[in-house]
């Protein structure tokens, strides 16, 4: 007999969560009635909720995070059509005279935006159209010779950009670079150095980068890909089977993340589970009553999570936010969720989705 009251515990603790579900799919059944469907609204936090672009669905705006991998996609826009040609650095240009040969030179454009020639010396031509340089060398040319002719041709332009080519053609992945983010947000890219993008989105961080490589080497156009991202974590953590963090590919509910972790155990307090989410500079939590979602009572909610949130599930009934403080003190110090990095903890105490709120404020 305690043999088989051995296996029958082994048996409910490997198939707790399909017992979960199963019984929580006959409450739904016994609640139903024959003419109509249960139907049972969706909800979050209110300051997420409140976006425009919040979704149940999908995650609203993919942020990048230390470990994911970037594709950056290198294009040399030299097709595009533009309203005037200026000179710029590594420009090749030929200063002819038409009736003093011995005057003509050939100069590629220095660093510093210069070129030399003779009599003259130093002269500024980065930044400068065709027609502005040759009229400038015709007015200090004047000074020395009578009547100078002369003209100035680029036979070689771009330069920079035609080495580019050839450095990136002859990589290994072609025209694209691949890089990860460190642990600190910041990302080394090809010429530009480190860029901080952490907590930002591909577009955002798109968008700044082709502003830097236009400065650099105008014409040459980039495009950022997520290659591999390092994975949206939930946090599961109290009286549940399998405590710790998991990987979610969409917004999930508290019951799929309570089947993550292998439900719950006996004894934990299902009507006072707690969700905390960080918002701007502090983190929010709220407590959610499991007990009245199972048993389908006409204000309850499906209350859905978001990457990173952190989900409590207590042996006791939760009142103050001081108690909560208590019990978390030694599981949250982990992926940033440290009081003692300065973030205030603002617990909102309230039993979603209902409106009463009772919000208190703990600085660390």
């Amino acid at each position: 007999m305690e043999r088989f009251n051995s296996n029958i515990i082994c048996f409910l603790k490997k198939n707790m969560s399909a017992i979960l579900l199963f019984v929580f799919f006959i409450i739904l059944i016994g609640c139903a009635s024959s003419e109509r469907e249960i139907v049972m609204d969706r909800t979050t936090f209110s300051f997420d909720q409140d976006k425009s672009s919040y979704s149940y669905d999908v995650f609203s705006d993919y942020l990048i995070a230390p470990g994911d991998i970037l594709d950056i996609l290198f294009q040399i826009h030299t097709w595009v059509k533009k309203s005037e040609f200026r000179l710029e650095i590594d420009d090749t240009v030929d200063v002819k005279f038409v009736l003093s040969p011995e005057l003509n030179e050939t100069q590629k454009i220095r660093p510093d935006g210069t070129i030399t020639l003779p009599y003259l010396g130093k002269i500024s031509a980065a930044g400068k159209t065709v027609d502005e340089l040759t009229e400038e060398l015709k007015a200090q040319y004047s000074k020395v010779l009578k009547d100078p002719e002369l003209y100035v041709v680029v036979p070689e332009f771009r330069s920079s950009i035609k080495e580019l080519k050839a450095d990136l053609h002859t990589a290994p992945r072609g025209l694209s670079r691949l890089v990860t983010v460190r642990p600190d947000g910041y990302v080394t890219f090809p010429m530009v150095g480190d860029i901080f993008v952490a907590g930002r989105t591909i577009p955002v961080v798109n968008k700044e980068l082709n502003a830097k490589y236009e400065e650099m080497i105008p014409d040459l156009h980039i495009d950022l890909f997520l290659e591999k991202y390092s994975g949206s974590l939930i946090y599961v953590l109290g009286q549940v089977t399998n405590p710790g963090a998991f990987q979610i590919m969409k917004p999930v509910t508290i019951f799929e993340a309570l089947t993550l972790a292998g439900s719950y155990l006996p004894g934990a307090k299902l009507s006072s589970v707690i969700v905390a989410r960080k918002h701007e500079t502090k983190i929010i939590s709220t407590r959610i009553n499991l007990k009245d979602t199972l048993a389908m009572k006409s204000d309850s909610k499906f209350f859905y999570l978001q990457p990173d949130d952190l989900v409590f599930v207590p042996k006791t009934f939760i009142t103050e936010a001081g108690e909560l403080m208590r019990q978390l003190a030694q599981i949250v110090l982990f992926n940033g969720w440290s009081a003692s990095a300065g973030i205030g903890f603002s617990y909102e105490l309230h039993n979603e989705p209902t409106t009463s709120r009772t919000k208190r404020q703990i600085v660390p």
